[in-house]
């Protein structure tokens, strides 16, 4: 009896017990979860394996060096920023002038038939008040450099960058003020006695002959005619698209003589024919007559002419020959007489050329291509004149 009793008195007790170790246990757990998972917060993250490091291709990628980048920035500016300390007397100039300048430019700077002339048109006037009277008055044949250029440091340093042609930048900073300073001489705007240098170039931008002339306020090719722009770059509710045209004047054609009639330095590079009258046609007609010109003068026929038997060019050929012709009259070149392309080219469109021609030739005469008179040709027969007539208009194809 008593021992069922004391049984039932201890498992309540046990249960405690067992409920106690539980709620302790459990306790112990949380504990240890939190420590854990603080500490795994609080542990610093690992680093990331470190990548290779890319390497750059060889002699790629390397800064200039102070010494390169100063043998490119050698301009020298207006205000002579970027000029080199040297000088240079006019005595010193005409030596070097005369052994690497003077086969180009002459030896009084006078040039040749290639390049236009250093010095002239400028007066004692001009160099007082800086204005070249001549460029005004339109009196001188050619325009000099001294005649347009407004400021020394340009004549400086082109003559460093560029000269001489053949070996540009070869000349020494004490080479280039002396040719300067024989160019002034040359000028009249120092004496011979001169020494250019980099303390003394300011005092001869004071006298330089057309420092006050360069504007901006009227046209490019006549001063009548509309100035360049002043406008600002529009940047709001700009016109969607614009009409960008160009025209050369036909006064302007001519500005450096008939580019067909003159021989180029490098081999013998015939330009078109700027000796053309005003186009005044359509603009599919203009550009068929800009496109003939241009084939004539490289002696190509236009693919849009009508094709001609080389039997029948042949036979013309050598008709031209056969008369005479060619003596006086080149195919593309102009030799006494015009050349055949540029009769084409003047005849081009008109519906009575080949009368005109046929009648010029049979008479003769002088004035449409300057003053040398063509004698009259009666002695060839009517229908080799018009078969030769026929071919010249063709661009003598």
């Amino acid at each position: 009896m008593s021992t069922s009793i004391e049984r039932k008195l201890q498992r309540p007790m046990r249960r405690r017990a067992q409920s106690v170790v539980l709620a302790v246990l459990w306790v112990a757990a949380l504990t240890l979860a939190g420590l854990t998972i603080a500490a795994w917060f609080s542990a610093p993250a690992q680093a990331a394996p470190a990548q290779p490091a890319i390497k750059a291709p060889p002699g790629i990628g390397r800064d200039a060096t102070p010494a390169e980048l100063s043998a490119w920035d050698i301009d020298v500016r207006p205000d002579f920023k970027g000029l080199p300390k040297g000088q240079g007397s006019v005595a010193d100039g005409q030596k070097v002038y005369d052994a690497r300048c003077a086969s180009c430019h002459g030896t009084f700077g006078e040039s040749n038939e290639v390049f236009n002339p250093l010095v002239g048109g400028t007066t004692a006037d001009d160099i007082k008040t800086g204005h070249v009277a001549s460029l005004r008055a339109n009196n001188q044949p050619v325009r000099t450099t001294f005649m347009k250029v407004d400021t020394i440091s340009t004549i400086w340093d082109y003559i460093r960058r560029a000269m001489p042609w053949n070996a540009p930048r070869s000349l020494k900073p004490d080479e280039v003020y002396a040719v300067t300073a024989y160019l002034l001489n040359l000028a009249e705007i120092v004496p011979a006695d001169f020494v250019l240098s980099d303390k003394t170039i300011g005092d001869v931008q004071k006298l330089m002959p057309n420092r006050n002339g360069m504007t901006r306020a009227h046209g490019m090719w006549r001063v009548g005619d509309k100035p360049d722009t002043h406008n600002k770059a529009c940047m709001q509710d700009c016109p969607e698209a614009g009409i960008v045209t160009s025209a050369l004047p036909a006064y302007a054609r001519d500005a450096h003589g008939d580019l067909a009639a003159q021989n180029r330095i490098i081999g013998p590079v015939r330009g078109v024919d700027t000796k053309l009258p005003p186009l005044s046609g359509t603009a599919a007609q203009n550009a068929s007559v800009r496109k003939t010109a241009a084939l004539a003068t490289l002696g190509m026929a236009s693919s849009d002419a009508p094709a001609h038997s080389a039997a029948a060019t042949s036979s013309a050929a050598t008709l031209a020959d056969k008369n005479g012709c060619l003596a006086c009259h080149g195919v593309t070149d102009k030799k006494i007489g015009p050349a055949f392309s540029e009769v084409a080219t003047k005849y081009h469109g008109q519906p009575d050329a080949a009368e005109k021609l046929v009648a010029k030739i049979r008479a003769g005469g002088a004035g449409n291509w300057g003053s040398m008179p063509m004698p009259p040709q009666s002695q060839v027969a009517e229908t080799d004149i018009r078969t030769m007539v026929d071919w010249i208009l063709r661009g003598a194809h």
